[in-house]
């Protein structure tokens, strides 16, 4: 099994490689424009050697407002934007979730944790990859607030993606079956394959034929 990166982390090297990214621009068209890091510094109130040290990457703590004064300086606009990316901290019965589904998967299934959608730039991640006999994206979900736009992020996820199907896990609690209940036909095309039907094939090692949502109930791992 693949180690885990934890969301500090990587959060960290990706807020890491976006400012390294920034401050590479900045530099090129404070370049292009024949601006000084003299000029920048006095235009917003700091030392010449704080421009200098921090367009060479050694600012670990630049907010969001000082890089954004510096890139007005020559001539860009600092644009900050978030995605949601499937990597938050997850609560216990996720996590739960996620262990008894790896639990109960056998060879040739191969977990892979934090799967990344492989498109340059794409935040978004699945919370893990089975590879086997076919490539399945997995997403947990303890509380289902809004099937519809899970759904969305699922379908867009699976597009992007190089995998065959996706599986929701999603815990058996009754409002969870209610959700699924009320709102399940309008998204049941998207889901073919029934729960008990997904956890057999996946338990024989098998493609499961299709994407499933699974009702996963603490005994999905006793074989």
């Amino acid at each position: 099994m693949a180690s885990r990166e934890g969301p500090g982390e990587r959060g960290r090297r990706r807020g890491r490689r976006s400012l390294d990214d920034a401050l590479q621009e900045f530099h090129e068209a404070r370049i292009g424009h024949s601006i000084s890091q003299q000029q920048v510094a006095r235009s917003i109130g700091r030392s010449d050697a704080w421009v200098s040290w921090t367009e060479s990457g050694q600012n670990a703590g630049l907010s969001v407002i000082d890089l954004s004064q510096m890139m007005a300086c020559v001539g860009l606009d600092l644009s900050v934007r978030c995605y949601p990316e499937g990597g938050a901290l997850r609560d216990r019965a996720q996590l739960e979730m996620v262990q008894r589904f790896v639990s109960m998967v056998v060879p040739p299934w191969r977990w892979n944790a934090e799967v990344p959608i492989p498109v340059r730039g794409d935040l978004r991640a699945w919370d893990g990859v089975l590879r086997g006999v076919c490539l399945i994206g997995v997403d947990a979900e303890s509380r289902i607030r809004d099937l519809q736009a899970l759904d969305r992020r699922i379908m867009l996820k699976l597009r992007d993606s190089d995998v065959d199907r996706a599986v929701i896990l999603v815990a058996p609690t009754r409002s969870n079956r209610t959700a699924l209940r009320l709102i399940a036909p309008n998204v049941a095309d998207n889901y073919p394959i029934a729960s008990r039907r997904a956890i057999e094939a996946l338990r024989a090692g098998d493609d499961p034929g299709g994407n499933s949502i699974i009702l996963l109930p603490s005994s999905a791992a006793r074989r």
